[in-house]
């Protein structure tokens, strides 16, 4: 894997998936994103087991394709300290990750990419696209009420509901009842009903 992309087309999409990835992980490969390049499109990914996020970009230069997973924090760190508008190089060389920019020179670990866990591929029974802002209202008008950290996992989430030209967002913590409907322009052949985890993005 080697390509090469200006700072702020890598810096955006790795400071999003990089909110979902804990500091503290079980497993170590938890703790790296997914790199992934396909084309001129690069793809980053980063889970906690319960929330995968993905974001995508576009290389300037690709000269291998290929994917690797590396550490999230150090390389978002390393992206902040360099100067705006820089080229960054990221290549695989001997198992390793080294990423150049200018007259500087970073070397990461990396981890097997078969030992990163991946949601996305998951068989969806149901896929609809609506409006940003009206997820975004759904979302604010309900999310104040779940619970933090309740032994109720499902507490500490929010209920979406899909039905036909209706989308529902309810959130509970034990003692008050939050519940938000929008009209939609889709319509789902049957309702469907699940809970979305809280996702702390920073």
């Amino acid at each position: 894997m080697k390509f090469t992309m200006s700072r702020e087309a890598l810096l955006r999409p790795l400071t999003l998936v990089a909110g979902v990835v804990e500091r503290r992980q079980t497993l170590p490969v938890l703790s790296n994103v997914l790199i992934q390049v396909e084309g001129v499109q690069v793809s980053l990914n980063g889970t906690d087991l319960e929330v995968e996020l993905v974001g995508r970009t576009g290389a300037s230069q690709v000269d291998q394709a290929g994917a690797a997973t590396v550490p999230a924090r150090k390389l978002m760190d390393i992206c902040k300290s360099l100067p705006d508008q820089s080229d960054i190089q990221l290549a695989v060389e001997e198992g390793r990750a080294v990423l150049r920019s200018g007259r500087s020179r970073f070397t990461l670990s990396t981890l097997p990419v078969p030992e990163f866990p991946n949601i996305e591929d998951a068989d969806g029974s149901q896929e609809l696209s609506v409006p940003r802002g009206t997820l975004k209202h759904l979302i604010e008008s309900t999310s104040f009420a779940m619970a933090q950290q309740d032994v109720r996992y499902y507490l500490n989430g929010m209920l979406l509901e899909i039905q036909s030209h209706l989308l529902r967002t309810v959130a509970t913590d034990g003692h008050r009842l939050a519940m938000c409907s929008r009209p939609i322009d889709v319509a789902v052949s049957q309702s469907q009903k699940l809970i979305v985890p809280r996702v702390k993005v920073s």
